[in-house]
């Protein structure tokens, strides 16, 4: 004998028989029997007591009756066992249906014994199987007695012999003592269940039925065989009600979480629920109910992702997506309460019903179970990691600090998510999570109800990323508290850097796209540029090419990311003026109604948005701020395209520009000399209405030495755009320790400035000017050297330098000078020539054509700067083997006007002692310094012309009009 094992956990309002873990019959208790006949009743629409006795008529009946009162012998006569038990478990049954008081009132006697239990495992042992009372073996006594000592009217009215009396009388003896024996033992058995339940719960009475086969005997233990000899129509309706409670992810009585699950792990309940379904189920009902059972777990799969996305960290995006997937469990719920009400009211429902009605559901709850776990599939690695670091970053000392160790990790995982230095990427969230539903859906297009659901997800989800791309495109304000929209603010950067910095950080990473994306590298294509400018993007998935959160743009809004980048950021540039364009509030988005984000209404709602905020701020730029007249005033103060002005501020500031260093210099004198040039009522520039804005400034480097360490380090300036301008800033130390040798004189250091407000500093920025400084720089130097060769010139003009000597040899040396001076101005004059009037007068003429068809901002900014660029490029300024020869040839040439004042003393020696220094010795020396700079002029004359030829071939078409000039005049050697 072994004693009954428990159940774990039990489903209110479902009967449950104790389990068997034989395959003997099963004990019921009468209240079992009652609910049993209950369901077949309600099933069939009749009462109970007619299902009662059809049961005892059948042959399940016997069966049952068996269990319930363990046949003592198979020997005995069906009128001895009928004898022996005059009141059976069914007639019990039977009379409470016809009286229900009698229910009632024992009902109301456990009501007052038992107490209430919270606990699973009480309210199954709370259970009482049934065994024979003491009332049962007062009944039996009596018969006994009258089937022994019949009374004398009975026995003058039987017709039975007496020996067949009294072998009935012997038999019902035999069978008084078998029961009293059998009563005693489950009175000892009950006793000793019941002493260890001293905490108040109800005792158990419980019968174990011993079946003798032969000389073995089988001892009936409630473990397995759950439903031998219940009919198959009892156990359908069994079926069906577990099933009930299964679909919503509860436990059953026959279907109960597999030995392995466990409900409390997070990580299995997003997995499904894993189910076990009793062994003794009929194998026509346990095909049907493996087929409902995957519903069940994709149910749960589907429930405890969307508690786990429920936290705020998860984003906006992923509550709407909730939101839609909870409105379709909602659906499913109502389905499963009709077909519960249906079973509770028809009696031609079947189990084969309920699958009918929920086979398409099957499908629908997988493609959510699958979408659920691609949501979270992509945090599992990076929650494990986290959940197995223990370090929270200050040594341990975090709860110490009261920092709270799990709070500052979780802290500090959202921050380096943001920064994108996570490895994970943090939660799945905003544009990945419509990223992951738009690839789904393309993926599964061939699936009408794939396509049909994640389209109606999509819809749910799209609406919180539409109402911040709408309020974007709309207003230029930004709303993205959980960093799930494509667009990014760094608000570190403000208008103020535009001032001062050489990246014009303001335009170009202020608002940047998340993917690290932008105009320039999207129109650079495959070319090896320089690291942009943009934002960096964070590492992909693991796995994936996928970038995590908003980083991530959904496929059908990839061709329009760069629009809606550049319609808020045309609008906030309007705002930081002080037009107001539209405040949020004002911004009719379609509260009302869900707009679909993947059709070509909304994608022309981005155009029109896109072209508004292009044309208020092309409007402002060009009409209110006079874009246009801005850029005709630097064109004539850097390019000299008129320069009186500059021949005279470089006749005033003279003395200071070529005797002094750069850093001893007055900015304040040359700034006034600047001035009075600039405002001669004689001189072009004073009817510039911009006039003010030309400032003075020092540049820290020279400009060749400057533009190769550029150049050096970034190539060439024409093939990616990009110059790296802060290196005058940042190198201007080391500068500092060459230049201590020869100090970097003023003239070689001077350049203009040209200061702007917002928002013309957009266009005309830091970087921008500063393209215009170095082609200053460039044209500066020619008109320095012109001026020195043409004074140089006027000397020679004097009458010393113009009459014989009389001497040949002085004489060859004085038209040798001339000779030399005359091809130093030409080369200067032709190069000068070509750079003002086939290079920038050229691509002005250009960039004035673009202008007037331009639409956009970032169309007109791209073409001044391609416009500047190309400049350089033409005036030899970004290739580094053309700018160290030319720079070499420009040292040559000013070494040769700064050595005019030592040939003045050589010839006015010569004339004052005409045999002294006539000697060999002397005159050989005056030969010797003529002779390097010729070498060297001819050398670098040379060099230059085959560079540039070579180029004008190969890169630089354009300088085939240099090639030519230079051809006319230089002399090869």
């Amino acid at each position: 004998m072994s004693s009954r094992v428990p159940f774990g956990s039990t489903v209110p309002f479902t009967p449950r028989p104790a389990k068997r873990s034989s395959s003997a019959k099963l004990s019921l208790t009468e209240r079992e029997i009652s609910k049993y006949a209950g369901t077949l009743a309600s099933v069939r629409k009749v009462r109970t007591h007619a299902i009662l006795e059809e049961l005892e008529q059948s042959g399940d009946a016997a069966v049952i009756a068996r269990q319930m009162y363990a046949e003592p012998s198979s020997g005995l006569s069906s009128e001895a066992r009928s004898s022996s038990r005059p009141s059976s478990a069914l007639d019990r049954v039977a009379a409470r249906e016809r009286d229900p008081r009698i229910e009632r009132d024992r009902v109301d006697r456990d009501d007052g014994q038992r107490r209430p239990s919270t606990d699973r495992h009480e309210r199954v042992t709370s259970e009482r199987t049934v065994r024979p009372d003491r009332t049962d073996r007062a009944d039996r006594e009596r018969a006994s007695e009258r089937t022994e000592r019949p009374s004398s009217r009975s026995a003058h009215k039987s017709a039975e012999p007496l020996s067949a009396r009294s072998a009935t009388s012997t038999e019902s003896r035999l069978l008084d003592r078998e029961w009293r024996a059998r009563d005693g033992e489950a009175g000892e058995r009950a006793e000793r269940a019941e002493r260890p339940s001293a905490r108040g719960k109800q005792k158990e009475k419980v019968i174990e039925v011993q079946i003798e086969v032969g000389d073995k005997t089988i001892t009936d233990t409630p473990e397995q065989r759950l439903l031998d000899g219940v009919p198959l129509e009892v156990q359908e309706a069994w079926v069906c009600e577990d099933m009930m409670f299964v679909l919503q992810g509860a436990e059953g009585s026959l279907i109960r979480y597999a030995e392995g699950y466990d409900p409390l792990d997070a990580d299995q309940r997003l997995k499904g629920a894993q189910w076990k379904v009793n062994p003794s189920m009929d194998p026509s009902l346990l095909s049907l109910v493996e087929r409902l059972l995957p519903l069940a777990t994709f149910f749960t799969s589907v429930e405890a992702s969307m508690e786990l996305r429920n936290g705020s960290e998860f984003g906006m995006v992923s509550h709407a997506l909730s939101s839609g997937i909870r409105a379709m469990l909602k659906e499913y719920r109502v389905l499963t309460a009709q077909l519960e009400s249906l079973f509770l009211t028809s009696s031609t429902f079947t189990l084969q019903t309920l699958y009918f009605h929920l086979h398409p559901t099957l499908h629908t709850m997988s493609l959510l179970s699958s979408l659920c776990l691609a949501l979270e599939t992509e945090d599992g690695a990076q929650d494990a990691s986290d959940a197995s670091d223990d370090d929270d970053g200050l040594g341990g000392m975090a709860e110490e600090l009261g920092l709270g160790g799990a709070g500052l990790r979780g802290l500090m995982k959202n921050l380096k998510a943001q920064e994108g230095m996570l490895d994970g990427g943090g939660p799945v969230l905003g544009g990945e999570v419509l990223g992951i539903i738009g690839e789904r859906e393309a993926t599964m297009s061939g699936d009408p109800t794939a396509t049909t659901l994640h389209s109606q997800l999509l819809l749910h989800a799209s609406q919180p990323y539409r109402r911040m791309l709408l309020l974007w495109i709309s207003t230029g304000y930004l709303s993205d508290p959980f960093d799930e929209f494509m667009v990014k603010e760094s608000g570190h950067i403000t208008k103020g850097v535009l001032e001062s910095d050489y990246t014009d950080e303001y335009w170009e990473r202020r608002y940047t796209l998340r993917d690290g994306s932008s105009l320039t590298t999207a129109k650079a294509g495959s070319n090896k540029a320089a690291p942009s400018l943009s934002t960096t993007a964070p590492p992909p998935r693991a796995g994936t090419s996928r970038l995590p959160g908003g980083a991530c743009i959904p496929a059908f809004l990839q061709p329009w990311k760069h629009k809606i980048l550049l319609a808020g950021k045309y609008l906030n540039v309007i705002r930081e003026c002080g037009i107001e364009v539209k405040k949020p509030g004002e911004v009719n988005d379609g509260e009302a109604e869900m707009v679909v984000l993947n059709e070509p209404k909304f994608y022309k709602r981005i155009e029109d948005a896109y072209i508004h905020a292009n044309k208020a701020l092309l409007k402002l730029l060009v009409e209110e701020q006079e874009l246009i007249p801005h850029l005709r005033s630097m064109k004539h103060f850097f390019f000299v395209d008129q320069s009186d002005f500059l021949t005279n501020f470089l006749d005033l500031a003279n003395n200071d520009l070529t005797r002094k260093s750069a850093k001893s210099v007055s900015i304040v004198k040359l700034q006034s000399l600047l001035d009075l040039a600039v405002r001669n009522p004689a001189s072009s520039s004073s009817n510039d209405p911009y006039k003010d804005n030309l400032k003075v400034t020092m540049a820290s480097q020279g400009l060749y030495e400057w533009l190769l360490k550029i150049v050096s380090r970034t190539g060439s300036i024409g093939e990616d755009g990009e110059l790296d301008f802060a290196m005058d800033l940042d190198r201007g130390s080391d500068m500092g320790k060459k230049g201590d040798d020869k100090a970097l004189m003023a003239i070689d250091a001077v350049a203009f400035d040209y200061t702007v407000k917002f928002p013309l500093s957009l266009v005309l920025s830091r970087k921008t000017v500063t393209r215009y400084q170095l082609i200053f720089r460039f044209l500066l130097h020619l008109h320095h050297l012109e001026s020195a060769l043409s004074a140089m010139w006027l000397e020679h003009k004097a009458p010393n330098w113009k009459r014989s000597t009389g001497d040949a040899d002085m004489d060859g040396w004085k038209r040798r000078i001339f000779s030399l001076r005359s091809r130093m101005l030409a080369f200067v004059r032709q190069v000068l020539a070509y750079a003002t009037g086939e290079v920038l007068e050229h691509n002005w003429r250009a960039l004035e054509a673009k202008l007037a068809n331009v639409h956009t901002v970032d169309q007109l900014m791209r073409d001044h700067i391609d416009f500047l660029d190309t400049c350089l490029k033409q005036c030899m300024l970004t290739n580094s083997k053309l700018l160290s020869v030319y720079a070499k040839l420009m040292t040559t040439m000013s070494a040769f006007v700064s050595y005019q004042e030592s040939f003045n003393k050589a010839l006015a020696r010569f004339l004052a002692d005409r045999v002294g220094e006539s000697d060999p010795v002397k005159a050989e020396h005056r030969w010797t310094i003529l002779t390097k700079f010729e070498i060297n002029f001819n050398h670098h004359t040379k060099l230059h012309l085959d560079a540039v030829t070579y180029n004008a071939g190969s890169e630089n078409v354009a300088l085939l009009a240099l090639v030519t000039r230079l051809h006319q005049t230089t002399l090869r050697i």
